[in-house]
């Protein structure tokens, strides 16, 4: 039975880099080598895909029981998730406007990406309460299908002030490419899949092992970034990936002993 937990959880973790790197090399070509220069219109296109697709995964194909909010105070913690979870996607897409590739450097994308990180690690605690709390606990895809409705809401007027005529600017570019269309479509779907496997790891392991693998990650797309958009790496930049791994190396030998 361990080993069947372990390959369940490895299998989980797969899924959760290979969905989250193509999500990330995605946005990086949609924002910087295609010029799709809406980052919050990005986040809320994947948020409105995670509402329907999670509603019709567990109402209509029933993979798993609809769960109802118990209370207000429910409410308001998956509100927090959802507004939390917008900053740290909106400010990670943000960064990708000013570091094309993951090895550059520039100050405000740099800002960016520490600020997109915080807000993940907040995220994965308050996930990791959402999914473990007995009073209020929910599984993965039944907080996905309140939370992602909320984050629309967050993100709508967010996108109408700050990135003006935003659909009109799309049909204009998919007059001229209808490509454009099918990037999103794609990349909303994906990050479904996501955020699902996202919330599936977070249960599986905790909110501490989420942001060790989170970190590994972004190694793991550099090293996809450079080969396929063929970025310059600098020998900074390579001690603070290296320096990422071993950390993440330490943390893994320390848990096993602490078992």
């Amino acid at each position: 039975m361990k080993n069947k937990s372990k390959l369940f959880t490895i299998g989980l973790v797969t899924s959760w880099y290979s969905s989250n790197i193509g999500v990330l090399l995605l946005n990086k070509y949609l924002l910087s080598n295609y010029g799709f220069k809406y980052p919050i219109f990005l986040t809320m296109c994947h948020m409105t895909a995670c509402s329907l697709l999670s509603y019709i995964a567990i109402a209509w194909m029933k993979m798993v029981p609809m769960q109802t909010i118990r209370s207000r105070v429910q409410f308001f913690k998956i509100s927090a998730l959802s507004l939390v979870f917008c900053v740290s996607v909106v400010f990670g897409n943000i960064s990708l406007r000013f570091l094309p590739g993951e090895p550059s450097f520039h100050l405000f994308g740099f800002i960016m990406c520490i600020a997109a990180t915080a807000a993940r690690a907040l995220k994965s605690v308050l996930q990791g309460i959402l999914l473990s709390s007995e009073g209020e606990k929910l599984n993965s895809m039944n907080l996905l299908l309140y939370m992602a409705p909320i984050a629309v809401v967050f993100l709508l007027p967010a996108t109408l002030i700050m990135e003006e005529n935003v659909v009109g600017v799309t049909l204009a570019l998919a007059r001229d490419d209808i490509k454009i269309i099918w990037y999103l479509l794609f990349n909303s779907a994906l990050a479904y899949f996501v955020n699902l496997t996202n919330f599936l790891v977070t249960k599986h392991t905790s909110a501490l092992t989420l942001q060790v693998l989170g970190n590994a990650k972004g190694a793991v797309a550099v090293v996809v970034s450079i080969l396929i958009f063929r970025n310059p790496v600098s020998i900074t930049g390579m001690l603070g990936y290296t320096l990422t791994v071993f950390g993440v190396i330490l943390y893994s030998e320390a848990k096993k002993r602490s078992k």
